[in-house]
This record gives structure tokens, C-alpha cells and sequence, in this order.
């Protein structure tokens, strides 16, 4: 558990160094005075000057910052010019958004690894249609078809394909259909009636089916680099669109006053982390590149203390044509992130209590599902 533990902090702190050091690299460009970029949380254990740069260790071994000159005042400036409150809406923009391209560049960086060592996933069809997914309560439930089942034929016609099953399925909403099934090598014809209204997600008769595999596809060594990082992308966008989606839901929900369930905080992140690492090295470098999405979109949300914080505020200056207050921007911010303290802190309460009450196993039930464990 120690090591797992340790992992884990080594995952953020990667993720949390690699955003800072996004805002150090464009804040340098720009001409901003970087007054300390540290590693950890303060205070400080160890610092050392180079240039003009305090590069320092910090007691809490957990992620890092960068502390730019003028960021949150106008008073007491030594270097007004190169004050960051002073630079140009662009030139702040830039700094901000530095550190979700960070992330975002991160997680591509990984991915792409990941197919360049694992192959190039291509679909290839098995002209069978495999079932791999029973909904609880459902009409295929209730026939007795289970998952690995491979159907044959609906009504004694014959199924190759998931359109082909669709298609004789709903031929016959609400009457009674027989399905032919292959199990264990064994013939299996299984009655029941497929719903005309089903519930949201579930079809029909409440099954999910395929009708191809995914195989790993090793093209020449010079052009993995070029199609991991073509895939890489995908997966990015595709995460990127998968935590946007969760993020509005979870607002609806919130707005609905519904608590959403399946929000992880930093213990969930822990359990998920503890369970991905001993599936390997692979799988454990994908989960941080999701959770590198992850970080990427939550810091653009526009919430005070977040980077999507500090950019409405430059919003608000283009569309008022003047600057808020320093002092005032930066007591929102401070609020903000109080905010943020206490929800991660009612989070981590309830995933220690369902955790105790049960298990972890219970826990990762409800935010990790068995099939993708």
C-alpha cells in the first residue's frame, strides 16, 4: 500500500509539475519575471537562485507551482515592466492556457507511446454477433442469455452482423421472438419479447453486441511514431469529449439537486490508481494520461482560482475595457479555492464512508465498472 501510495503522488506531482512548468515556459517567453518555480507545496526546504529564478523544494512532496511577479498585486513592484498584470490580454492568455496545452500535450505524448509499443488497434469482422453486455432486469436477462453468448439467428434467420440483428429484432417489438444462440458449443434457442419503449441506453431486449474485433496492428518501426501520435490524438479528443460530456451531466445533476455518485475525488483517484498498477506499467502510464485530460479541462472551467477563473476575468476587462481590481481579483480567487478545498474535502468524506462501509471493492464498483478494470 506504502508503494502504491507513493505512485500516486509521483502520478500528480508529474501532472501537477508538467502544468506548472507550461505557465514557467510561456511566462519566460513573454518577458514575465519568474519569481520561484518550486516543486511541492510550501514551505520551503530548499531553494536555490539561478538567474532569477528561485528553483526551491518544498515540504509537501506534492505537485509544484510557479510564482510570477505582479501576478496578484500592482503594489510593491520591483520589475513593473515585467510584472504580469502589466503584459498585454495576449501575452496573459498565453500563460494561462500554457499550462491545459501542457497537460493536453502530455497525455498525447503518452498515448502515442502507448501505441507505438502496443500496435495500432484495427476493427476486423468475425461475421458472428457476440453478446457483451446483459442489462439487469432485462428481456434478454429474463430468456437466460448471458454474455459470450454468440447469436445465430433470430426467428430461424440467419445473424452475421449487428445491423442484421437490429434489423430482425425490430421486426418484432412486443411479440414474442425466438433467438438461437451458440453457447459452449451447444445449440441454444431462447424465447422473449422485445419492448417497444425500452429505457434509455438498454434496446430492445437489453443486450450490447459486437460483431468485430479489435486486434493490435504493428505496421513498419519508421511509421509507428507517425500513426501513435495520429492515434494518440484520438484518444485524447476522444477522453477530452468523455470528460466534458461527465462535467455537464454532473452540473445537470447538480442543478437538478441530484448528487451525482460517480464523481472520484483524491481518494477515488487513489483506489483507481492502486487497482490500474497492477495491471502493469502500460496501463498505469494510460491512466495518467487520462487523468493529464482530465486536469486540462477542469483547469479551463471557468471557476475563480482555476485558469478558466483567471481568463473570464480577461473577458470581463475586454468586454468592461478596464482592469478589475487587483485586490478584488484576487480575494474571488481566494474564495474560489476555499470552495474548492471543501467540496474535494465533503468528496474524500463520502468515498471514506462508502469505502468503509463497502469495501473498496463496493467503491470501485461505482466509479470503475468490472469491465473496465
Amino acid at each position: 500500500m506504502f508503494i502504491q501510495f507513493l505512485v500516486f503522488l509521483l502520478i500528480l506531482s508529474i501532472l501537477v509539475l508538467v502544468h506548472e512548468l507550461g505557465h514557467f515556459i510561456a511566462a519566460r517567453r513573454e518577458g514575465i519575471w519568474v519569481e520561484e518555480f518550486g516543486f511541492g507545496i510550501p514551505p520551503r526546504v530548499y531553494g536555490k537562485k539561478i538567474g532569477e529564478t528561485i528553483y526551491s523544494i518544498n515540504l509537501l512532496p506534492i505537485g509544484g507551482f510557479v510564482r510570477l511577479h505582479g501576478e496578484n498585486s500592482e503594489v510593491n513592484l520591483s520589475k513593473p515592466k515585467r510584472a504580469f498584470l502589466n503584459k498585454s490580454k495576449k501575452a496573459r492568455i498565453k500563460v494561462i492556457v500554457a499550462g491545459v496545452f501542457m497537460n493536453l500535450a502530455l497525455a498525447i505524448f503518452i498515448f502515442s507511446a502507448i501505441y507505438s509499443i502496443k500496435g495500432i488497434p484495427k476493427e476486423i469482422p468475425t461475421n458472428e454477433v457476440k453478446v457483451v453486455q446483459v442489462a439487469a432486469g432485462s428481456p434478454a436477462e429474463g430468456a437466460g442469455i448471458i454474455i459470450g453468448d454468440l447469436v445465430t439467428s433470430v426467428e430461424g434467420r440467419k445473424v452475421v452482423n449487428t445491423d442484421e440483428f437490429s434489423e430482425e429484432i425490430n421486426k418484432s417489438l412486443g411479440e414474442t421472438v425466438e433467438i438461437t444462440v451458440v453457447r459452449n458449443s451447444d445449440n441454444l434457442t431462447l424465447s422473449l419479447v422485445p419492448r417497444e419503449n425500452p429505457p434509455e441506453g438498454e434496446g430492445a431486449i437489453g443486450v450490447a453486441i459486437q460483431s468485430s474485433d479489435v486486434i493490435s496492428y504493428f505496421p513498419p518501426i519508421w511509421q509507428r511514431p507517425f500513426l501513435g501520435i495520429y492515434y494518440g490524438f484520438q484518444e485524447a479528443l476522444f477522453w477530452g469529449g468523455a470528460i466534458i460530456f461527465g462535467l455537464a451531466s454532473m452540473f445537470i445533476k447538480l442543478l437538478s439537486g441530484v448528487v451525482p455518485t460517480d464523481v472520484a475525488g483524491p481518494v477515488g483517484l487513489f483506489a483507481i490508481t492502486s487497482e490500474t498498477s497492477k495491471q502493469g506499467f502500460l496501463a498505469l502510464a494510460n491512466l495518467t494520461a487520462v487523468i493529464s485530460v482530465n486536469l486540462a479541462i477542469l483547469n479551463i472551467v471557468p471557476f475563480p482560482a482555476l485558469d478558466g477563473g483567471r481568463l473570464l476575468f480577461l473577458f470581463l476587462e475586454k468586454l468592461f475595457g478596464r482592469k478589475i481590481l487587483p485586490k478584488v481579483e484576487s480575494a474571488i480567487h481566494a474564495v474560489g479555492f476555499a470552495v474548492l478545498i471543501i467540496l474535494i474535502l465533503l468528496i474524500s468524506f463520502r468515498e471514506v464512508n462508502i469505502i468503509r462501509k463497502a469495501g473498496l471493492e463496493g467503491y470501485l464498483d461505482q466509479i470503475m465498472p468490472q469491465e473496465a478494470r
